[in-house]
């Protein structure tokens, strides 16, 4: 048999030794420290096994997140560049005309979108602390293939962590970082999907090997014992006796999110609405039939008492016609009643019962047989409430109303008096209140 011929080198000798010789000369600049921190992490149900059982839950719930934010901003209805944000370039994921069934289409999926956001707070903070001795390892990597998974994980990290720490300050209304939430949010988004589809794809097989070992979650705290060393050092070097055992771990995340799940389902859950304790903008209530939650008052808007009152008109444009009502002509038209939910994008929604003019009945007031779309004017003259367009779809639905009344009563100012728009599955922002003008276009 000949000989193998020799490895090629060059100045630094062959080049598989240059990687190493790297990581060797790193591992002489130790950061000060960085040992004492890692040998602090010493708990012995640390390990691959309980780590996979965190990462699969995640790895079932976030794409559920991601979609749902997805289709949420698809439902702001981008085509007449009213979603949040705007101009997304090369992003922009296909689009299609939101529907309007089921009515309840966008309150499940924003509902979704921020209660599941919240419940899984407990389990990415457990998720972290089954892997955080590995953020102190010293060289950080030991081949270029460690470089990307690190790198990979530091978005990974970073991304969730400014999703859920954002998005929790925006539901409570608290604009503490500076910069527009909804743009941040949508690339942090899309950041954070591309560094959680990366390290699935190089740790997947390690999470599948580690759920089809040893069932650890009915192992009791005297015989929680740390798993054998893993390639990933996720086990203690050094580990201390056994405080809790994993499935007391377990125990301890899985009733963190329910707590918040307790405290969270009420934004959207109209019979659990007082026990929405952790979000309170869905909070505040109107009184008697008017009694749900207020997410913008009149006051707040600007809007006064006089452009509501007796000399309010509605004008209606369309077909080069132009119709002005007063609200006892709107009232002396055809009437319709419907059960409708009405959603807002920080995750609270209720359904109440609706009743006013069907719109397409005002757009063939102007001649508009089939309307192919809507812009709704308001009363509000500043900010992201002030107008909307509306699809032709959500302009025809036979449900899609210029409410004037809600639960057998007058609207109260603040839902909207002297008119309001609600249609089936339309994002709340885009259920304009107070309106003065609707433009149909053919």
């Amino acid at each position: 048999m000949p000989a193998r011929p020799p490895a090629p080198t060059g100045p630094d000798g062959p080049p598989s030794a240059v990687p190493a010789r790297l990581w060797r000369g790193l591992d002489r600049y130790r950061p000060p420290g960085v040992d004492a921190v890692a040998r602090a992490w010493r708990s012995p149900v640390r390990g691959p096994w309980l780590t996979s059982v965190l990462g699969a839950v995640l790895l079932v719930t976030l794409p559920l997140v991601i979609v749902t934010g997805l289709l949420d901003w698809i439902a702001y209805g981008p085509r007449f560049g009213q979603a949040f944000p705007a101009g997304v370039g090369w992003l922009h994921p296909p689009v299609f005309d939101w529907p309007t069934r089921p009515a309840w289409l966008f309150r499940v999926t924003q509902g979704l979108h921020v209660t599941l956001g919240i419940v899984l707070v407990p389990v990415v903070l457990g998720k972290l602390w089954s892997v955080v001795p590995k953020l102190f390892d010293w060289p950080p990597a030991r081949s270029i293939a460690q470089v990307l998974e690190r790198l990979s994980l530091l978005l990974l990290i970073g991304g969730i962590l400014f999703q859920i720490v954002t998005g929790l300050l925006n539901i409570q209304y608290a604009y503490l970082f500076g910069f527009d939430f909804y743009t941040a949010h949508w690339y942090g988004a899309w950041v954070f999907t591309v560094a959680l589809v990366t390290h699935v794809a190089i740790k997947l097989p390690r999470l599948v090997t580690a759920l089809r070992g040893p069932g650890f979650a009915r192992t009791p705290l005297a015989r929680t014992r740390p798993e054998p060393p893993d390639p990933d050092g996720l086990v203690a070097r050094r580990p201390r006796p056994a405080t809790m055992s994993r499935r007391g771990v377990l125990a301890v995340v899985g009733g963190g999110a329910l707590l918040l799940a307790a405290l969270t389902v009420g934004q959207s859950v109209d019979a659990l609405r007082r026990t929405a304790l952790l979000l309170p903008r869905g909070r505040r209530f109107g009184a008697g039939p008017n009694g749900f939650p207020v997410n913008r008052s009149i006051a707040a808007a600007g809007v006064t008492p006089a452009q509501t009152g007796p000399g309010w008109r509605l004008t209606v444009r369309g077909a080069g016609r132009t119709v002005t009502l007063d609200r006892g002509q709107l009232l002396a038209m055809a009437q319709h009643t419907a059960a409708l939910p009405i959603a807002c994008v920080e995750g609270w929604s209720t359904a109440q019962t609706w009743t006013g003019v069907r719109l397409r009945d005002l757009a063939a007031l102007v001649g508009v047989a089939a309307p192919g779309s809507a812009r709704v004017r308001s009363l509000e003259r500043a900010g992201l409430f002030r107008q909307a367009a509306l699809q032709g779809n959500q302009v025809t639905d036979p449900d899609a109303l210029l409410a004037l009344r809600v639960n057998g009563v007058d609207l109260s100012p603040d839902h909207g008096y002297p008119a309001r728009v609600i249609v089936p599955a339309l994002p709340g922002v885009h259920c304009t209140k107070w309106v003065e003008e609707i433009a149909f276009d053919g």
